[in-house]
Protein backbone atom coordinates (compact mmCIF):
# COMPACT_ATOMS: atom_id res chain seq x y z
CA UNK A 1 0.00 0.00 0.00
CA UNK A 2 1.60 3.62 -1.02
CA UNK A 3 1.85 5.98 1.67
CA UNK A 4 -0.37 9.07 0.85
CA UNK A 5 2.47 12.32 0.74
CA UNK A 6 1.69 16.06 1.27
CA UNK A 7 3.95 17.70 -0.45
CA UNK A 8 5.10 21.47 -1.76
CA UNK A 9 5.69 21.98 -5.51
CA UNK A 10 8.58 23.90 -4.88
CA UNK A 11 10.79 20.89 -4.41
CA UNK A 12 11.69 17.32 -5.74
CA UNK A 13 8.61 15.19 -6.68
CA UNK A 14 9.74 11.35 -5.88
CA UNK A 15 10.81 9.58 -8.65
CA UNK A 16 7.88 6.99 -7.78
CA UNK A 17 5.67 10.02 -8.04
CA UNK A 18 6.45 11.52 -11.36
CA UNK A 19 4.79 10.18 -14.62
CA UNK A 20 1.66 9.97 -12.83
CA UNK A 21 -2.26 11.05 -13.68
CA UNK A 22 -2.54 14.52 -12.04
CA UNK A 23 -5.93 16.14 -10.85
CA UNK A 24 -5.77 20.06 -10.90
CA UNK A 25 -7.52 23.03 -9.27
CA UNK A 26 -8.46 24.26 -5.77
CA UNK A 27 -10.68 21.73 -4.78
CA UNK A 28 -11.93 23.56 -1.55
CA UNK A 29 -14.43 21.25 0.44
CA UNK A 30 -13.92 18.11 -2.15
CA UNK A 31 -17.43 18.29 -2.72
CA UNK A 32 -19.37 15.53 -5.24
CA UNK A 33 -18.70 18.16 -7.86
CA UNK A 34 -14.99 17.70 -7.43
CA UNK A 35 -15.21 14.16 -6.72
CA UNK A 36 -16.89 13.92 -10.17
CA UNK A 37 -12.84 15.25 -11.66
CA UNK A 38 -11.00 13.18 -8.70
CA UNK A 39 -12.46 10.19 -9.71
CA UNK A 40 -11.88 10.38 -13.37
CA UNK A 41 -8.21 10.98 -12.43
CA UNK A 42 -7.59 7.57 -10.26
CA UNK A 43 -9.89 5.29 -12.91
CA UNK A 44 -7.26 7.21 -15.76
CA UNK A 45 -4.11 6.15 -13.11
CA UNK A 46 -5.51 2.80 -12.57
CA UNK A 47 -6.26 2.31 -16.23
CA UNK A 48 -2.07 3.45 -16.81
CA UNK A 49 -1.17 1.79 -13.93
CA UNK A 50 0.48 5.16 -12.70
CA UNK A 51 0.22 7.17 -9.67
CA UNK A 52 -2.52 9.75 -9.13
CA UNK A 53 -1.85 12.91 -7.57
CA UNK A 54 -3.50 16.37 -7.11
CA UNK A 55 -1.89 19.42 -7.87
CA UNK A 56 -3.66 22.46 -5.98
CA UNK A 57 -3.12 26.09 -5.07
CA UNK A 58 -2.26 27.72 -1.39
CA UNK A 59 -3.23 29.73 0.04
CA UNK A 60 -6.58 30.07 -2.46
CA UNK A 61 -6.23 32.26 -5.18
CA UNK A 62 -9.40 34.62 -3.87
CA UNK A 63 -7.26 35.81 -0.88
CA UNK A 64 -4.41 36.99 -3.42
CA UNK A 65 -6.67 38.84 -5.86
CA UNK A 66 -9.76 39.81 -3.09
CA UNK A 67 -7.58 40.06 -0.21
CA UNK A 68 -10.23 42.67 1.16
CA UNK A 69 -12.93 40.04 1.02
CA UNK A 70 -12.28 37.06 4.12
CA UNK A 71 -12.66 33.48 2.29
CA UNK A 72 -14.22 31.08 4.38
CA UNK A 73 -12.16 28.10 3.16
CA UNK A 74 -14.12 24.71 3.85
CA UNK A 75 -11.50 22.89 3.57
CA UNK A 76 -7.77 23.95 4.99
CA UNK A 77 -4.82 22.03 3.99
CA UNK A 78 -4.66 19.28 6.51
CA UNK A 79 -8.08 18.76 5.72
CA UNK A 80 -8.01 18.61 2.48
CA UNK A 81 -5.23 16.08 2.11
CA UNK A 82 -7.28 13.51 4.62
CA UNK A 83 -10.16 13.87 2.29
CA UNK A 84 -7.90 13.27 -1.14
CA UNK A 85 -5.69 10.44 1.05
CA UNK A 86 -9.35 8.33 1.59
CA UNK A 87 -10.46 8.68 -1.81
CA UNK A 88 -7.30 6.74 -2.76
CA UNK A 89 -4.67 9.44 -4.11
CA UNK A 90 -1.18 8.80 -3.79
CA UNK A 91 -0.18 12.48 -2.71
CA UNK A 92 -1.20 16.03 -2.64
CA UNK A 93 1.08 18.50 -4.14
CA UNK A 94 0.44 22.22 -3.38
CA UNK A 95 1.65 25.11 -5.53
CA UNK A 96 2.60 28.37 -3.47
CA UNK A 97 0.13 30.88 -4.99
CA UNK A 98 1.48 34.26 -4.80
CA UNK A 99 1.45 37.59 -7.27
CA UNK A 100 4.67 36.05 -8.89
CA UNK A 101 2.99 32.97 -9.61
CA UNK A 102 0.30 34.49 -10.79
CA UNK A 103 2.22 36.29 -13.25
CA UNK A 104 3.22 32.94 -14.84
CA UNK A 105 2.19 32.95 -18.43
CA UNK A 106 0.18 29.94 -19.50
CA UNK A 107 2.84 28.02 -21.36
CA UNK A 108 5.58 28.89 -18.21
CA UNK A 109 3.15 27.20 -15.99
CA UNK A 110 2.94 23.85 -18.58
CA UNK A 111 6.42 23.83 -18.50
CA UNK A 112 7.76 24.45 -15.17
CA UNK A 113 4.83 23.03 -13.06
CA UNK A 114 2.87 20.21 -15.38
CA UNK A 115 6.12 18.84 -17.58
CA UNK A 116 9.59 19.74 -15.01
CA UNK A 117 7.80 19.58 -11.78
CA UNK A 118 5.06 16.40 -11.52
CA UNK A 119 6.33 14.63 -14.66
CA UNK A 120 2.43 14.28 -15.73
CA UNK A 121 1.35 12.07 -18.27
CA UNK A 122 -2.02 12.54 -17.97
CA UNK A 123 -4.13 15.92 -16.75
CA UNK A 124 -8.02 15.32 -15.67
CA UNK A 125 -9.88 19.07 -14.72
CA UNK A 126 -12.89 20.87 -14.76
CA UNK A 127 -14.25 22.15 -17.80
CA UNK A 128 -14.04 25.65 -16.56
CA UNK A 129 -10.37 25.78 -15.80
CA UNK A 130 -7.98 28.49 -16.53
CA UNK A 131 -4.72 29.68 -15.68
CA UNK A 132 -1.52 31.70 -16.71
CA UNK A 133 -1.16 35.72 -16.23
CA UNK A 134 -4.50 37.06 -17.19
CA UNK A 135 -6.61 33.60 -17.18
CA UNK A 136 -4.96 33.09 -20.63
CA UNK A 137 -4.66 29.37 -20.37
CA UNK A 138 -8.82 27.56 -20.93
CA UNK A 139 -9.24 24.11 -21.62
CA UNK A 140 -8.38 24.32 -25.44
CA UNK A 141 -4.83 25.87 -24.52
CA UNK A 142 -4.38 23.50 -22.07
CA UNK A 143 -5.59 20.09 -24.80
CA UNK A 144 -2.77 21.49 -27.37
CA UNK A 145 -0.02 22.07 -24.94
CA UNK A 146 -0.75 18.30 -23.77
CA UNK A 147 -0.33 17.47 -27.49
CA UNK A 148 3.01 19.85 -27.81
CA UNK A 149 4.40 18.06 -24.24
CA UNK A 150 3.07 14.58 -24.76
CA UNK A 151 0.21 14.35 -21.84
CA UNK A 152 -3.06 13.67 -22.74
CA UNK A 153 -6.00 15.83 -21.08
CA UNK A 154 -9.24 14.80 -19.48
CA UNK A 155 -11.85 17.38 -19.00
CA UNK A 156 -15.16 17.03 -16.92
CA UNK A 157 -18.35 18.74 -17.20
CA UNK A 158 -19.61 20.47 -14.50
CA UNK A 159 -21.81 18.18 -11.93
CA UNK A 160 -25.66 19.19 -10.88
CA UNK A 161 -27.58 17.40 -8.18
CA UNK A 162 -30.37 16.02 -8.06
CA UNK A 163 -32.14 19.32 -8.38
CA UNK A 164 -30.22 19.96 -11.64
CA UNK A 165 -28.07 22.89 -9.91
CA UNK A 166 -24.50 22.92 -10.05
CA UNK A 167 -22.62 21.64 -6.95
CA UNK A 168 -19.89 24.61 -5.72
CA UNK A 169 -18.16 25.69 -3.15
CA UNK A 170 -20.03 29.01 -2.87
CA UNK A 171 -23.24 27.18 -2.52
CA UNK A 172 -22.19 25.16 0.35
CA UNK A 173 -20.42 28.35 2.05
CA UNK A 174 -24.07 29.84 1.96
CA UNK A 175 -25.56 26.44 3.52
CA UNK A 176 -23.31 26.66 6.09
CA UNK A 177 -23.28 30.19 6.80
CA UNK A 178 -27.48 29.54 6.91
CA UNK A 179 -26.48 26.57 9.58
CA UNK A 180 -27.96 24.36 6.56
CA UNK A 181 -25.43 21.34 7.63
CA UNK A 182 -27.54 19.14 6.33
CA UNK A 183 -28.06 20.29 3.44
CA UNK A 184 -24.40 21.49 2.66
CA UNK A 185 -24.14 17.58 3.59
CA UNK A 186 -25.78 16.79 0.52
CA UNK A 187 -23.33 18.42 -1.57
CA UNK A 188 -20.64 17.64 -0.07
CA UNK A 189 -21.11 14.01 0.00
CA UNK A 190 -19.87 13.86 3.53
CA UNK A 191 -20.60 15.93 6.98
CA UNK A 192 -19.33 19.19 7.08
CA UNK A 193 -16.15 18.85 9.48
CA UNK A 194 -13.39 20.85 10.89
CA UNK A 195 -9.88 19.87 12.80
CA UNK A 196 -8.20 21.93 15.48
CA UNK A 197 -6.80 21.65 18.76
CA UNK A 198 -8.43 21.78 21.96
CA UNK A 199 -7.94 24.70 24.34
CA UNK A 200 -8.52 25.91 27.33
CA UNK A 201 -11.64 27.98 28.32
CA UNK A 202 -13.15 29.12 31.33
CA UNK A 203 -14.41 25.76 32.86
CA UNK A 204 -18.02 27.36 33.22
CA UNK A 205 -19.67 23.72 31.59
CA UNK A 206 -17.71 21.57 34.00
CA UNK A 207 -19.26 23.37 37.17
CA UNK A 208 -22.24 22.83 35.08
CA UNK A 209 -21.72 19.55 34.46
CA UNK A 210 -21.62 20.26 30.78
CA UNK A 211 -17.80 20.32 29.93
CA UNK A 212 -16.66 21.12 26.96
CA UNK A 213 -13.77 20.77 24.41
CA UNK A 214 -12.92 24.55 23.45
CA UNK A 215 -11.41 24.87 19.94
CA UNK A 216 -11.10 28.16 17.71
CA UNK A 217 -11.84 28.05 13.93
CA UNK A 218 -10.62 30.55 11.82
CA UNK A 219 -11.84 34.00 11.84
CA UNK A 220 -13.29 33.51 8.29
CA UNK A 221 -15.41 30.76 9.43
CA UNK A 222 -18.94 32.34 8.71
CA UNK A 223 -20.51 29.11 10.30
CA UNK A 224 -23.63 30.07 11.63
CA UNK A 225 -23.48 30.73 15.22
CA UNK A 226 -25.76 27.77 17.06
CA UNK A 227 -26.17 24.72 18.34
CA UNK A 228 -25.52 21.81 16.27
CA UNK A 229 -25.98 17.71 16.84
CA UNK A 230 -22.28 16.57 16.31
CA UNK A 231 -19.89 13.79 16.39
CA UNK A 232 -16.60 14.37 17.65
CA UNK A 233 -13.32 12.51 16.28
CA UNK A 234 -10.13 12.46 19.17
CA UNK A 235 -6.63 12.19 17.47
CA UNK A 236 -6.69 8.38 18.18
CA UNK A 237 -9.56 7.63 16.10
CA UNK A 238 -12.30 7.22 18.90
CA UNK A 239 -15.96 8.27 17.67
CA UNK A 240 -18.24 10.02 19.83
CA UNK A 241 -21.43 11.71 19.96
CA UNK A 242 -22.03 15.45 20.83
CA UNK A 243 -23.75 18.76 20.89
CA UNK A 244 -21.80 21.43 19.66
CA UNK A 245 -21.98 25.56 20.85
CA UNK A 246 -20.26 27.77 18.06
CA UNK A 247 -20.79 31.16 19.14
CA UNK A 248 -19.99 34.13 21.95
CA UNK A 249 -21.56 32.42 24.42
CA UNK A 250 -24.29 35.17 25.07
CA UNK A 251 -25.79 34.19 28.71
CA UNK A 252 -22.10 34.64 29.95
CA UNK A 253 -19.78 36.27 28.02
CA UNK A 254 -21.07 38.47 24.98
CA UNK A 255 -17.74 40.08 23.69
CA UNK A 256 -16.10 37.02 23.15
CA UNK A 257 -14.40 35.83 20.03
CA UNK A 258 -16.50 32.99 18.84
CA UNK A 259 -15.87 29.14 19.86
CA UNK A 260 -16.65 26.04 18.79
CA UNK A 261 -17.77 24.00 22.33
CA UNK A 262 -18.43 20.65 22.41
CA UNK A 263 -19.97 18.47 25.28
CA UNK A 264 -18.67 15.18 24.15
CA UNK A 265 -21.37 12.27 25.62
CA UNK A 266 -20.46 9.39 27.66
CA UNK A 267 -16.68 10.51 28.09
CA UNK A 268 -14.73 11.91 30.71
CA UNK A 269 -10.76 12.45 30.28
CA UNK A 270 -8.17 15.60 29.40
CA UNK A 271 -8.33 16.73 25.71
CA UNK A 272 -6.27 19.51 25.99
CA UNK A 273 -3.60 20.16 23.45
CA UNK A 274 -5.23 17.21 21.20
CA UNK A 275 -5.89 17.76 17.32
CA UNK A 276 -9.59 16.52 17.03
CA UNK A 277 -12.26 16.81 14.27
CA UNK A 278 -16.06 17.75 14.65
CA UNK A 279 -18.35 16.21 12.09
CA UNK A 280 -21.48 18.62 11.98
CA UNK A 281 -24.88 16.49 11.54
CA UNK A 282 -27.95 18.64 12.33
CA UNK A 283 -28.53 22.38 12.81
CA UNK A 284 -30.87 22.36 16.52
CA UNK A 285 -31.20 25.87 17.25
CA UNK A 286 -29.84 29.66 17.39
CA UNK A 287 -28.30 30.82 20.83
CA UNK A 288 -30.04 32.03 23.15
CA UNK A 289 -29.23 34.75 25.69
CA UNK A 290 -31.01 32.61 29.08
CA UNK A 291 -31.73 34.38 32.05
CA UNK A 292 -29.40 32.94 33.71
CA UNK A 293 -27.56 29.69 34.12
CA UNK A 294 -30.17 27.58 35.57
CA UNK A 295 -32.46 28.28 32.57
CA UNK A 296 -29.36 27.19 30.62
CA UNK A 297 -28.60 23.91 32.28
CA UNK A 298 -32.40 23.44 31.58
CA UNK A 299 -31.83 23.68 27.77
CA UNK A 300 -28.58 22.29 27.60
CA UNK A 301 -30.50 19.00 28.88
CA UNK A 302 -32.85 19.54 26.27
CA UNK A 303 -30.37 19.94 23.23
CA UNK A 304 -28.21 16.75 24.60
CA UNK A 305 -31.82 15.06 24.41
CA UNK A 306 -32.40 16.22 21.16
CA UNK A 307 -28.88 15.56 19.70
CA UNK A 308 -28.87 11.88 21.15
CA UNK A 309 -32.30 11.37 18.99
CA UNK A 310 -31.15 12.47 16.28
CA UNK A 311 -27.84 10.71 15.82
CA UNK A 312 -28.61 7.15 16.48
CA UNK A 313 -30.76 7.57 13.57
CA UNK A 314 -28.09 8.55 11.14
CA UNK A 315 -26.74 6.85 8.61
CA UNK A 316 -23.50 7.19 5.97
CA UNK A 317 -23.72 8.94 3.02
CA UNK A 318 -20.88 7.68 1.01
CA UNK A 319 -17.85 5.78 1.75
CA UNK A 320 -16.10 8.75 2.70
CA UNK A 321 -18.81 10.17 4.93
CA UNK A 322 -18.25 6.53 6.44
CA UNK A 323 -14.46 6.94 6.63
CA UNK A 324 -14.40 10.54 8.54
CA UNK A 325 -17.96 10.71 10.50
CA UNK A 326 -18.65 6.77 11.77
Amino acid sequence: MVTFQHLSATGPLPANLRGGVVAIGNFDGVHRGHQAVLERALAEAVRRGVPALVLTFEPHPRTIFRPDMPLFVLTPPPMKARLLSLLGFAALVEQPFTRDFASLSAEAFVTDVLERTLGITHAVTGFDFHFGKDRQGGPAYLMAAGERHGFGVTLVDAFRDEGAEVVSSSRIRSLLCDGEVAEAAGLLGYRFTVESEVVGGQQLGRTLGFPTANMRLPAQATLREGIYAVRFRRADGTLHDGVSSFGRRPTVDDNGAPLLETFVFDFSGDLYGETCQVSFFGFLRSEIKFDGLDALVVQMKRDEEEARALLAGVKPLSLLDASIAF
